[in-house]
């Protein structure tokens, strides 16, 4: 049985469309009969998924565990300090949950909302500026720990151009979005999800 572990906020819970449309589900089943496991909550910053690791205390020894965290550390505005230091804790945590295999773990860029309907009414260059910062924070780091990294920044923004994108709600991203996602994701997913 695969097994594999995404740890992520409203864009891996996949708000605004159907649970077999999120992007960790979607991977998965390029690759085999399973789903994988979620921890992850619309409106999570790094802060809260280090507390909801902590409460639901997952066993550990994954295959595959990806992270894509911090649009809300953005959107609250809070500070990059705060940010790089729980996003370390949290990349380590998720090694640990990999059974200490780096190659195992996955983190994903933040997608860019500043292209969606809802993000229109207020400074959607100063929202893009500050995605690219946090951005330029969480892949350092991964680079430093030696996991892998997926750039969907850069596929999400094409949102601004193709309103099928996005989802219903007008600040999420579609089941079509995150197909792609997952399709960038499997050949590291496949390769992982073989190993032992």
């Amino acid at each position: 049985m695969a097994s594999y572990l995404a740890l992520g906020d409203s864009y891996t819970i996949g708000e605004a469309v159907d649970s077999n449309d999120r992007y960790p589900v979607q991977a998965l089943h390029l690759i085999a009969d399973a789903r994988p496991e979620i921890i992850a909550t619309t409106g999570w910053t790094t802060g809260n998924l280090l507390d909801a690791l902590a409460a639901a205390r997952p066993a550990g020894d994954y295959q595959a565990v990806s992270l894509l965290i911090g649009v809300n550390n953005q959107y609250q505005g809070r500070s990059q300090a705060e940010y790089r230091e729980q996003f370390i804790a949290l990349l380590k945590a998720a090694i640990g949950l990999a059974g200490n295999r780096p190659s195992h773990v996955l983190v994903l860029s933040i997608p860019d909302y500043s292209v969606t309907p809802f993000a229109r009414k207020g400074n959607t260059a100063r929202i893009a500026a500050q995605i690219d910062s946090f951005n330029a924070i969480n892949s350092g780091i991964a680079a430093m720990y030696k996991v892998n990294y997926l750039d969907v920044t850069t596929e999400s923004r094409k949102a601004g151009a193709d309103p099928s994108l996005i989802a219903a709600d007008g600040l999420h991203f579609s089941g079509k979005e995150y197909a792609i996602w997952a399709r960038l994701m499997e050949p590291w997913l496949s390769t992982t999800l073989a190993q032992r």
